[in-house]
């Protein structure tokens, strides 16, 4: 009883911190922000990952620390967006910068080395 108990637990956890994800990308808002010379960033996430959760917590804080940058999200079960980008996981952290790729991680949940990829981007 205590096993299940643990694991019911387990998995309502896993739920809370899968409440908040969205798919905010949009290819015109992409495209748009390109245009405008903003640094863009893109992250996949997947319903039950918590380390998906952990990197949206430090993109969402990032967003209040970061001028000239927009973020976006998607669910990496979207084939056509993860296509599109050549996400295979995840956790995937991409930046943007003057309408190309200039970073790529996966699985990066550290709030220093996001930032100093953010930092390094502007």
């Amino acid at each position: 009883m205590k096993k299940f108990l643990i694991f019911v637990f387990f998995i309502l956890a896993l739920n809370a911190k899968a409440i908040g994800k969205e798919t905010t990308y949009k290819k015109e808002l992409f495209d748009k922000a390109l245009l405008d010379g903003k640094v863009v960033v893109v992250s996949s996430w997947i319903k039950y990952c918590t380390s998906c959760a952990s990197q949206m917590k430090i993109l969402n804080k990032a967003k209040n620390d970061f001028d000239n940058i927009v973020y976006f999200a998607f669910d990496v079960t979207n084939k056509e967006i993860a296509e599109l980008f050549n996400v295979q996981y995840q956790t995937t952290l991409l930046i943007f910068k003057d309408n190309k790729e200039v970073y790529r991680s996966i699985g990066e949940t550290t709030k220093e080395l996001i930032y100093d990829a953010l930092k390094s981007s502007i």
